[in-house]
């Protein structure tokens, strides 16, 4: 039931990810944070299973900050995507896998802007843009047509917003609110909440 976004611009990537946690048809709280912050230019955010993306995000939060202390080196957003692709096929293998999707982004002067795609089976892939869960049946196609390698913030955020009031227009499943994320070389910070359209 969860929906994750991202889409890339010229100078950052903007994430979002909707704000309800939901158990079987019940929903829990509408005020769910989904990020999870990697380093100072780098964030992902993860949905999936009851339990797995608080658990796992704070997993890949501790072994960055574990990493960059004993390296005394940041990882960019390629290496960090390759490490998480990693643990994720190893969990796959375990007893216990977890049942997580997530969109990591990352802005640095080598890199650029980067959007990385992941799934549970450790599928990982560098995409322009993307989404998970019900709202890319319908953000996609708006993405596609729109998305332009070179865009502004501004043209990605609206770009967002776009998706955002689609998803909320047509998918039966209600998802009232949104957290709009902007990462960036300067760092990660939220830019908004879009609430339910008021119609």
């Amino acid at each position: 039931m969860e929906s994750l976004l991202g889409i890339t611009a010229k100078d950052c990537v903007i994430l979002a990810a909707d704000s309800t946690k939901a158990h079987s048809i019940s929903v829990m709280k509408h005020d769910q944070s989904k990020i999870f912050k990697l380093g100072p230019s780098t964030a992902m955010v993860v949905a999936g299973e009851a339990g797995d993306p608080e658990i796992f995000g704070d997993f890949m939060q501790k072994n960055t900050a574990l990493y960059n202390i004993k390296n005394q080196y940041n990882l960019g957003p390629h290496g960090q995507a390759n490490v998480i692709r990693r643990y994720l096929a190893e969990s796959l293998r375990s007893r216990r896998p977890y049942g997580v999707f997530l969109l990591l982004a990352g802005c640095t002067e080598d890199e650029g802007s980067s959007l990385y795609y992941m799934d549970y089976l450790g599928s990982l892939a560098k995409v322009p843009f993307g989404a998970h869960g019900y709202g890319a049946y319908f953000s996609l196609s708006i993405m596609d047509r729109l998305h332009k390698p070179d865009c502004s913030r501004e043209d990605a955020i609206g770009i967002m917003r776009e998706c955002i009031k689609e998803i909320q227009h047509r998918l039966i499943i209600n998802l009232p609110s949104f957290k709009i994320y902007a990462v960036s070389k300067d760092g990660v910070e939220e830019v908004e909440e879009e609430q339910a359209m008021q119609s």
